[in-house]
């Protein structure tokens, strides 16, 4: 459901391909990376 929430929110680029999306893996990459924070 989170990811679901990010596509609608905008927050993540997919595509809809029939009733599933499609998510790219340079995006996934790209939004991890720029959440990504080192812990300590």
């Amino acid at each position: 459901m989170t990811v679901y929430r990010l596509i609608k929110s905008g927050e993540l680029r997919a595509a809809r391909i029939g009733k599933s999306y499609r998510i790219r893996e340079e995006d996934v990459d790209a939004y991890l990376a720029a959440r990504f924070s080192d812990a300590g």
